[in-house]
């Protein structure tokens, strides 16, 4: 799709939608835009008032289309992107030269989210159904948009645009790789995945195999890998800036189960197909990688997948089953459902080993509890260092992708407490659930002062517009970037 910015409407634009902010400057806004179409101004007030996601359309004399589109009032970073992105999506006949002006008051604030939203609108989760498909106007390959700015603003606008593009290109690959089926997404697939976004996007990608895993001693990772037919796959990611100065290290972790059936503790029917998405961590991680390398942001990048899935084998890991980890400490198994939580503990504890990084970070789907906790509108934030709650609650905040602290006192450490080895991987008891996993992770952390725990298991795949069933929101991947910016600044 090409982009143009210009500091005014062109000819042959077949249809032009103005993003309007509501704010005490909307009736002098929309008597402009009425006066430039040739209608009554009268009309676009009664008819319109710039809530979040309202569209209103009409034609001009002369025949082209006019969209007026609500961005609402204070609205977060996010709800805009949503909004940009739900009205393409819902669009069908949208022409394929479109202009966006942004003359209004939406440059300056939400350039990027609404120009990453209208790239994102053409995104389809059908993409292994066989029957034919239409493609519309605006998703051919002859589509293009043209930006509407102030003449002063026209070179951050160009920012903004080339941004979006890789903000959306990073957000669509990550949507398939959640999206995608557990049986396309094996282990070796997700390891794949991650050397051709290295390969394109500049970072080094290094994969270890069954037999390298073995020798490292990420033990708690290979006993949720026993009961598959897809061999584990570790894989460490790193992005490091071109110049020799002093930068933030980074230390990222994200759960990478491809599907989890909860093991021998199996997880009811219902759901259990949306197991797919249980590597929305890694996503999350990845997405993060892509455009950081993309960005050529001047920070220390690392992040590690143990990608495997959670299968019923005989061989399968039991409860009961005392099981060691990287750093030697042992685990005793008191259901195989809280797998996700041992392939972050080996995950943690390479990376706090052999990096040493100033943060340190997880990302998961962890918890059902998180959930009943917060439901789907903020992931949970697990951490004893208030200032680093603080720094990810602002990224949160100015994403839109919010989270909530929650609380990591040691009051809860005898509910994972073992009689047979150091730690147990689930209280057995159906209260403070997310927090007690958090607790456990804390154990291979090895006292890390900057240490974080994001459980998205909420906010990574919900019910939403954009399919039948619930799909990837991509939660995580704009909220670490932000905090990754926030602390190079």
């Amino acid at each position: 799709m090409q982009t143009k910015i210009l500091t005014s409407p062109q000819s042959g634009c077949q249809a032009l939608i103005y993003v309007l902010p509501k704010s005490e400057d909307l009736p002098v806004h929309l008597a402009e835009i009425a006066d430039r179409s040739g209608i009554s101004s009268e009309v676009l007030h009664r008819d319109f008032t710039a809530d979040l996601k309202e569209n209103h359309s009409f034609y001009t004399t002369s025949g082209q289309r006019i969209f007026l589109l609500g961005l609402g009032e204070k609205s977060d970073s996010n709800a805009v992107l949503q909004t940009c992105r739900s009205f393409v999506h819902h669009q069908k006949k949208l022409p394929a030269h479109i202009g966006i002006d942004l003359t209004f008051g939406a440059a300056e604030k939400y350039a990027v989210d609404v120009l990453t939203g209208f790239y994102l609108g053409n995104y389809n989760i059908n993409f292994y159904q066989t029957s034919e498909k239409k493609t519309a106007p605006f998703a051919g390959e002859t589509a293009s948009i043209d930006v509407i700015v102030e003449k002063k603003e026209a070179e951050q606008a160009k920012q903004a645009a080339e941004r979006a593009r890789k903000t959306a290109d990073t957000l669509s690959n990550i949507f398939d790789l959640i999206n995608r089926p557990a049986n396309k997404k094996r282990p070796q697939d997700m390891a794949a995945f991650m050397v051709q976004s290295g390969k394109t996007c500049g970072y080094s990608v290094r994969v270890m195999e069954k037999a390298e895993i073995e020798k490292t001693g990420l033990h708690a990772l290979l006993a949720v890998n026993r009961g598959s037919e897809d061999p584990a796959r570790f894989v460490i990611m790193e992005y490091k800036p071109k110049h020799k100065k002093k930068v933030p290290k980074i230390g990222l972790v994200g759960k990478g189960v491809t599907f989890d059936t909860g093991g021998l503790s199996i997880k009811g029917s219902a759901n259990m197909h949306l197991m797919k998405s249980d590597m929305g961590g890694s996503g999350a991680v990845i997405g993060a990688m892509e455009l950081v390398a993309k960005l050529k942001l001047p920070v220390h990048l690392v992040a590690v997948v143990g990608a495997t899935d959670n299968s019923v084998d005989a061989l399968s890991y039991k409860p009961s089953d005392v099981v060691n980890s990287y750093v030697g400490k042992t685990i005793e198994i008191i259901d195989t459902d809280a797998e996700g939580r041992l392939t972050l503990a080996d995950g943690l504890a390479y990376v706090h080993k052999n990096y040493q990084p100033d943060i340190l970070i997880d990302i998961a789907t962890l918890t059902g509890a998180v959930i009943r906790a917060l439901g789907y509108a903020a992931a949970g934030l697990f951490t004893q260092n208030d200032e680093l709650a603080r720094e990810l609650i602002r990224a949160g905040n100015e994403t839109g992708e919010k989270v909530w602290q929650m609380p990591m006192w040691d009051d809860y450490k005898s509910m994972i407490k073992s009689d047979v080895a150091d730690v147990r991987n689930f209280s057995g008891k159906p209260i403070a659930g997310s927090i007690t996993a958090a607790k456990f992770l804390e154990h291979f952390t090895e006292g890390h002062p900057k240490w974080a725990h994001l459980d998205i298991a909420g906010t990574s795949v919900t019910a939403n517009e954009f399919a039948t069933d619930r799909s990837a929101t991509g939660f995580g991947v704009r909220l670490l970037l932000q905090f990754i910016e926030n602390q190079i600044k």
